[in-house]
């Protein structure tokens, strides 16, 4: 079983984490563009009118145009899920372990050693499953990546668990 990755230590809850049901998951986001996401500052409001104001202007210069058919957008997802690069947070799944108030760390184990991150930055990583449309098998069965992304080149390879300290 290596694809699976325990989650355990300092825990109310050992969870085991299956990286190959995570294609299914709402919450997986895309490797490809979650690092390039700048922070929008400017309000709701203000986006939204923005946006109204875009639509508008393309519908006069284009005409109105229909949204895609249904078909049409479940045969995109499914070409996105078979050639993308996919993350999924790791925030609800170490929530859900259920931390001790004591817990200061997360030790992430590799086949290589080990790096311990604070535990304020663990609830923020990514945790990478799938390149080009397959999962992580010869460095996997997943990545770990930074909230901030600086480590979105090189990020933790062949992790084996999760203890938190």
């Amino acid at each position: 079983m290596e694809s699976i990755v325990p989650i355990n230590g300092k825990v109310n809850y050992m969870i085991t984490l299956d990286p190959g049901v995570w294609i299914f998951d709402d919450r997986r986001v895309d490797l490809n563009t979650y690092f390039q996401q700048i922070p929008d500052k400017d309000s709701s409001l203000d986006e939204y009118t923005k946006s109204i104001s875009r639509h508008w202007d393309r519908e006069i210069m284009e005409g109105a145009i229909f949204p895609p058919t249904l078909k049409t957008e479940r045969k995109f997802e499914k070409e996105k899920v078979l050639t993308g690069s996919f993350g999924i947070p790791f925030k609800p799944f170490l929530e859900n372990a259920g931390p001790y108030p004591e817990a200061t760390a997360v030790e992430i184990i590799t086949k290589d050693g080990s790096q311990v991150v604070p535990l304020s930055q663990a609830f923020g990583m990514i945790l990478g499953f799938s390149f080009e449309g397959k999962p992580l098998r010869g460095d996997g069965p997943v990545h770990a990546y930074f909230e901030d992304g600086s480590n979105r080149d090189s990020p933790i390879r062949n992790i084996t668990s999760f203890t938190v300290k």
